[in-house]
């Protein structure tokens, strides 16, 4: 790996190494930029450093103290933080779905939430290409969303969670797909196909699953691009006239600083706005890129509401990845909707200590109850749903002064609450599963709660006022300051973002390169 001198200023510092970082630093170190990427954990060895150990792999997650607040308070960690090279694409589920199109204009065709900058249509041919780069495995013909072309590899079979999915869709005349999955159907490269163990959301120790570790990584390696590891970035320096020149960051026990003509943030939606309001300074009293005041603010979350049910048939559901089967039906339709807004919901497959702690958490299950509900789990299948939440200015990031980590740094506080229509969306989707799980045969419902991905917070737009950064990811303050990770989010959509990440990082590539043609770098 090529290693580059503090004191000689690379084109480009990207601090963040998961599906925005890793994307984006593949992109320009093949356009010739010299980078340098920053990840404040370990560059993973799958082969080595994954195992078949759920209490082990905890090691995956950013478990640093934060502070989470609101009526809602969102659970921080193991299902919507990274900590690593690949950041969370290495314990992600692998699902890769594209954008309803409407979405991104939803304030002016769907009359709610707010417009992108850009459109499906400018966005679609890097959808392409990251589905090229991950090899999604998909169905072939997805049966939502404009015509597209097929996806580079053939569907997995699917497991009995999926058909429980697909046979309750069915018997209610509902649409249902097997999942686009970023995991090997077959052999490609150096990578094996999926060999179905489970361990999806704890770290593949074969190098099927197609994370940002194993595809883009490698890549940006081969261009020039150098990973530096275990490397936490804590401030971004600024000059007499408010642009960036580096970044100091804690690596080896000690604060060292790298300059670079061009700095970019892809820590995702809690770490981007923590250091952008850590790095004030004269120019920037309130933090950097923050003249609108909207950096850390329209938090947005998936809601994940549960329903699980019991069936006769023995399901095992621990084999193969966990979401095999998607419904899209209600991103598309508003059946008996009272409130605006989608979602999708997967068939899941939990391992067996994640799902004694939703008994635990959820049921508040304990001792012998504990036990005799955990007899019943090669018996057991659900769904769970990856809903739209409003972005509202309260719901934030912000830096607490007075409480600091481990390098000396403020730490987050996260407020979130959801809206009366969140809600209602959750209601319409609770009924959804259930009656889908009914009719597949499964009785003894129960609901649960929780929430997945983390988005919005330093959102794009058509102008400085309404944004923090316009539709390349440029800031409006800061000409050489970049954001790419999902904090660029307006709205939330109703589907995983990993896969709209990564084509919005390598658009954002093809747009740094055209500009620095024209010389507006």
């Amino acid at each position: 790996m090529r290693e580059h001198a503090l004191d000689e200023p690379v084109d480009f510092a990207i601090v963040g190494a998961g599906a925005g970082g890793a994307t984006l630093a593949c992109k320009l170190s093949g356009y010739g930029f010299s980078t340098v990427v920053f990840d404040a954990g370990p560059f993973w060895r799958p082969l080595d450093d994954f195992a078949s150990d759920e209490l082990e792999q905890q090691k995956l997650f950013w478990l640093d103290e934060r502070i989470t607040a609101g009526d809602d308070p969102i659970a921080l960690g193991g299902n919507n933080c990274g900590r690593g090279v690949g950041g969370s694409t290495v314990h992600f589920s692998m699902i890769s779905l594209r954008w309803r199109p409407e979405w991104f204009q939803c304030r002016s065709r769907l009359g709610y939430g707010l417009d992108w900058p850009i459109t499906y249509e400018e966005l679609a041919p890097y959808y392409r290409e990251a589905e090229q780069a991950l090899r999604v495995a998909g169905p072939v013909r997805y049966p939502w969303g404009p015509p597209r072309e097929r996806y580079p590899y053939r569907e997995h079979e699917l497991n009995a969670a999926a058909l429980v999915l697909a046979r309750g869709a069915e018997r209610l005349g509902i649409g249902w797909a097997a999942t686009p999955l970023a995991t090997l159907s077959a052999p490609g490269g150096q990578s094996p196909p999926c060999v179905y163990r489970g361990f999806c959301n704890f770290g593949c120790s074969t190098n099927a699953k197609q994370s940002a570790l194993v595809t883009w990584i490698p890549r940006a390696l081969m261009n020039g691009a150098e990973v530096r590891d275990l490397a936490m970035v804590g401030r971004i320096e600024t000059d007499t006239l408010g642009r960036a020149t580096g970044v100091h960051f804690m690596r080896e026990g000690r604060w060292q600083f790298q300059r670079a003509r061009n700095v970019v943030v892809s820590g995702y939606a809690i770490e981007t706005p923590r250091l952008l309001l850590n790095s004030a300074g004269p120019r920037h009293p309130h933090g950097l890129a923050n003249s609108s005041g909207l950096v850390g603010t329209h938090l947005t979350t998936h809601a994940g509401p549960g329903v699980w049910a019991t069936f006769d048939e023995a399901i095992r559901w621990y084999k193969a990845p966990p979401n095999m089967a998607v419904t899209e039906h209600w991103n598309y339709h508003d059946d008996g909707k009272d409130c605006h807004g989608g979602y999708a919901f997967m068939s899941q497959g939990p391992l067996p200590r994640a799902w004694a702690q939703i008994l635990v958490t959820e049921r508040h299950l304990w001792g012998a109850r504990l036990r005799d509900e955990m007899v019943k789990y090669n018996h057991m299948a659900g769904f769970v749903a990856v809903a739209e939440t409003e972005p509202r200015p309260q719901n934030r990031v912000e830096v607490v002064a007075d409480e600091v980590d481990q390098y000396g740094l403020p730490i987050p506080r996260v407020s979130f609450s959801y809206s009366d229509n969140d809600r209602r969306l959750q209601r319409h989707s609770v009924q959804s599963m259930r009656a889908v799980l009914e009719a597949a045969g499964g009785y003894d419902t129960w609901t649960s709660d929780d929430t997945s991905h983390l988005l919005g917070t330093c959102r794009m737009g058509t102008d400085r006022v309404n944004s923090v950064v316009d539709a390349d990811g440029r800031s409006w303050d800061v000409p050489n300051l970049w954001i790419c990770d999902g904090s660029l989010f307006p709205t939330c959509g109703g589907v995983n973002p990993s896969l709209t990440i990564q084509a919005l990082a390598c658009r954002m590539g093809d747009r740094i390169r055209a500009l620095a043609g024209g010389g507006e770098l």
